[in-house]
């Protein structure tokens, strides 16, 4: 994973060099440097978070189950690199939308994995109902949804970038609810594919819960 990323930084700082500021004329799928630049500014993020687990890990004295450290970097490759230097943001319309959804059932389940992290440590032993659970589950992968607009929102500003989709590959800004579109389905899709999660969740600590030969400690 990080020598892809690696691999990715040289092509887009070449590319950047080598990219017109302006699109020629009847030719809206060429990219720009503005367009090389969303391209670093991931990759050099990517690259930043994909040790955040592990910092995390030795930090905090926790230990983070294995298959979120194999959806976390799923998601990024699929993001970064596929999306970004493979160019599936546009040749696969809705690949945007599908990762959204991932990251936020992706998300759901780390927020379950938390509290059962701080359920198992002896310093915080927890009694949570398995609605709480899903609950703080939910909330735990909206707020990082939530953020993850803000940042694309603050970056656009600062590099003149258009990862919120306000405008058109002409350059045409739109308005009013046309502006809004790309950030509200972002947020949407991020708390359905979470509150799925979340739904099975509760289902699943529910079941455990009511079984008297496998108790387990989730009192309200």
């Amino acid at each position: 994973m990080l020598i892809t990323l690696i691999i990715s930084l040289v092509f887009v700082i070449v590319n950047i060099v080598k990219a017109p500021h302006v699109a020629p004329e009847g030719s809206e799928n060429v990219k720009v440097k503005s367009d090389y630049t969303l391209s670093l500014v991931q990759c050099l993020l990517a690259v930043v978070v994909m040790f955040v687990p592990s910092i995390i890990e030795k930090k905090f004295s926790i230990a983070i189950p294995n298959y979120m450290f194999v959806l976390y970097f799923v998601f990024l490759y699929c993001a970064i690199y596929l999306g970004e230097i493979r160019n599936f943001y546009f040749i696969f319309p809705q690949w945007d939308t599908m990762l959204h959804t991932f990251s936020g059932a992706m998300l759901g389940a780390l927020g379950f994995s938390l509290v059962s992290i701080l359920n198992d440590q002896n310093t915080a032993y927890l009694h949570l109902s398995p609605f709480f659970v899903a609950l703080f589950a939910l909330c735990f992968a909206v707020f990082c949804g939530v953020l993850w607009e803000i940042y694309e929102f603050v970056f656009d500003g600062i590099l003149g970038l258009n990862m919120q989709k306000f405008a058109l590959e002409n350059g045409l800004q739109l308005i009013g609810r046309n502006a809004l579109v790309d950030t509200m389905e972002d947020l949407i899709v991020d708390v359905l594919g979470a509150l799925a999660v979340c739904i099975v969740g509760y289902l699943t600590l529910k079941a455990k819960q009511n079984k008297p030969d496998k108790p387990i400690d989730l009192e309200l």
